[in-house]
C-alpha cells in the first residue's frame, strides 16, 4: 500500500493505528520487504501495510537518497521479493508525487481507476502526459494496461458520454 491514507491497508483487514512496520520503513530502508509482508484474511494475498506516516516519507527519501537514485527506490526495495509472488499491485496516492513516481518506475504496467465523470476525464489526459514522462526519462518498459471505470451508471447520459469520449482517444 503506497497510499499514505492506507484505504488498502484497512479495507483488508489491517489496523492502521496498531502497525509497528510499514511501507515507510521499507522505503526508507529500516526494515527489508519481507519482514513488512503481512498476510492477509484472504486466500494467496499479502500486503506491506501503510498509515500517515507515509506522507512523511516523501521528504526523508530527499535526506536519504540522491535524486537520481530517488525514483527507483520502490523498484529496488520490490527487486527483493519480486521472485515471490505472480503479481505485485501497487496501490498508489491520488497525486503525482515523489510516491507515485517510484510505483510507476517500478512497474510494468499501470491499471487506471477513473469515476465515470469529466473532471476525471481531464485528469486522466494529463496522467498520460505524465506517465509518457515517466516511460521516457525512467522506466521505457511501463505500457497502460487499461482503465477501471468506476461509478458508471448506464442510465446517466453523463456515463455515457464520457465512455464515448474514451472511446474516441
Amino acid at each position: 500500500d503506497l497510499d499514505p491514507q492506507g484505504n488498502t491497508t484497512s479495507g483488508l483487514g489491517v489496523a492502521k493505528k496498531q502497525l509497528k512496520v510499514t511501507t515507510k520503513d521499507v522505503l526508507t530502508g529500516e526494515v527489508a520487504a519481507k519482514d513488512a509482508i503481512l498476510e492477509t484474511e484472504f486466500n494467496n494475498l499479502w500486503l506491506i501495510p501503510t498509515n500517515i506516516a507515509l506522507a512523511t516519507a516523501e521528504y526523508e527519501l530527499y535526506d536519504l537518497f540522491e535524486n537520481d537514485e530517488l525514483p527507483y527506490r520502490m523498484r529496488k526495495v520490490l527487486e527483493t521479493v519480486d521472485g515471490d509472488f505472480d503479481y505485485i499491485v501497487i496501490d498508489c496516492p491520488p497525486s503525482l508525487g515523489t510516491l507515485t513516481i517510484n510505483a510507476f518506475t517500478a512497474s510494468d504496467s499501470i491499471v487506471v481507476p477513473m469515476q465515470c465523470e469529466y473532471y476525471a476525464l481531464e485528469g486522466l489526459s494529463q496522467l498520460m502526459i505524465s506517465i509518457k514522462g515517466i516511460k521516457k526519462r525512467y522506466n521505457p518498459e511501463l505500457t497502460v494496461s487499461g482503465i477501471l471505470i468506476t461509478m458508471y451508471n448506464p442510465r446517466l447520459l453523463l456515463s455515457l458520454q464520457v465512455m464515448s469520449e474514451l472511446r474516441k482517444h
